[in-house]
């Protein structure tokens, strides 16, 4: 949630910001239109609460000196009448406003170019090249799936409908080993700390990480006990700290946790949806950080790197994007996305987005951090990654690592969580 003061002050700015986001800007002359008239309603307010404070004094010192006090009285029916009008008036004003700003994005970050679309995107760098040097042509990662007998779309499809996999002998082996080195590493070598979350939340918990109210046909809902699958773990992770404040030493905290993730994908018809690339439930280790804002974009860095040394280590071709405004999430100020070759598609996959949400998801889940001893709170900065997530990693990893015969080599890192060197066909 943006920072209503700020809104106040730098109106331009963030009409501009809102724009290159391809947001309505008119959000926020409306949320300034009603900023106005609560301040107004404030002022009235208070001026007949004091004039009410200060009549019914008189009204007691009538009453003290046995002189008659009824006209006052009458007046401060009145007057207590109009304050609760007021109040009413008072309190949809600020349920407006709280309403336009929950669907408000936030706005880019100064260093984010802008454009409207992922053809604007900036590529930063990358990885190896994204070719396929082996002298047949590659398989894609279905007919791979179904050569080794490690993957199960038909039968996903049978038991829960389209976009639920189901892997199968080595390739339940090898997604496991995939989710287990995530977290070995990202906890003994880059310093997250593993958390194991619930994979359903409450409503307060998906408004506070942005989900709710805009995303709510993105999601999917247990209506009888108001819950909601998470799409990330994510969303369970950052709301262990919701109205919580840390102590400035504490900061940066930094979480991992594996949790399946479930998508409706309401919004996805038309695009690419075969096997891995579009799914409605994947596996995913979420890295989330607290962070004291004077230091949030190294974080950022910081994360984008721990993702690199996992694909750098499975030896799989990736490249890195700086997204564009038109490009960013609704939560994110900043975001690269990370994206891994598929040689079937001939064509990079994402696999992975870092994004620094600064002060927007703290606001919301009032997630805050005292400077010092003798300072107000202030909100700290969100960040999260998919560190990394395993569908379309997944398609990388078999294609890149396939052979003439249809076998797949395992990456020598993940050998010692599956136990086998090589997945045959058959």
């Amino acid at each position: 949630m943006l920072d209503l003061k700020l809104i106040r002050e730098n109106p331009d700015t963030y009409k501009a910001k809102i724009e290159s986001k391809l947001d309505d800007p008119k959000k926020i002359d409306q949320i300034l239109e009603l900023d106005v008239r609560r301040r107004t309603l404030i002022g009235e307010v208070e001026t007949l609460k004091a004039t009410r404070n200060t009549v019914t004094n008189d009204i007691a010192q009538k009453k003290k000196n046995k002189e008659n006090a009824d006209s006052l009285i009458a007046e401060m029916k009145t007057v207590s009448d109009r304050i609760k009008e007021l109040d009413t008036e008072l309190s949809e004003a600020e349920n407006k406003i709280n309403e336009i700003l929950l669907y408000t994005p936030n706005i880019p970050h100064d260093s984010v170019p802008v454009g409207k679309s992922a053809a604007d995107n900036v590529e930063v760098r990358r990885w190896e090249t994204g070719t396929f040097t082996k002298e047949f042509k590659p398989l894609d990662h279905i007919e791979l799936g179904k050569k080794c007998g490690i993957l199960d779309f038909e039968r996903g499809a049978k038991i829960s409908g389209s976009g639920f996999p189901v892997y199968v002998g080595k390739g339940a082996a090898l997604e496991r080993a995939l989710i287990n080195f995530f977290l070995d590493t990202h906890t003994a070598n880059h310093g997250y700390k593993e958390i194991f979350p619930p994979f359903v939340v409450n409503e307060e918990s998906m408004k506070g990480t942005g989900q709710l109210p805009k995303f709510a046909e993105d999601m999917y809902t247990i209506q009888a006990d108001g819950l909601y699958l998470i799409p990330t773990a994510e969303v369970p992770i950052t709301n262990l700290h919701r109205n919580e404040t840390f102590k400035a030493e504490e900061l940066t905290v930094k979480y991992c946790g594996y949790s399946a993730c479930f998508r409706r994908e309401a919004g996805s018809y038309g695009k690419d949806t075969k096997g891995f690339l579009r799914v409605h439930q994947f596996n995913k280790v979420e890295l989330v950080k607290f962070a004291n804002p004077v230091g949030s974009y190294n974080e950022l860095e910081n994360m984008v790197n721990d993702v690199e040394n996992i694909l750098k280590a499975l030896k799989v071709p990736y490249r890195i994007l700086l997204l564009c405004t038109g490009d960013l999430s609704f939560n994110a100020a900043k975001c690269y996305d990370i994206e891994v070759w598929s040689p079937a598609e001939n064509k990079y996959l994402e696999a992975s987005s870092c994004s620094n949400f600064q002060d927007f998801q703290a606001r919301r889940a009032n997630i805050r951090f005292k400077p010092d001893a003798n300072s107000k709170p202030e909100y700290v900065h969100t960040l999260n990654g998919s560190g990394l997530a395993t569908s379309r990693l997944m398609v990388s990893l078999l294609e890149n690592n396939q052979n003439a015969d249809g076998s797949i080599t395992i990456p020598e890192v993940l050998r010692h969580y599956t136990r086998f060197d090589v997945i045959e066909p058959g």
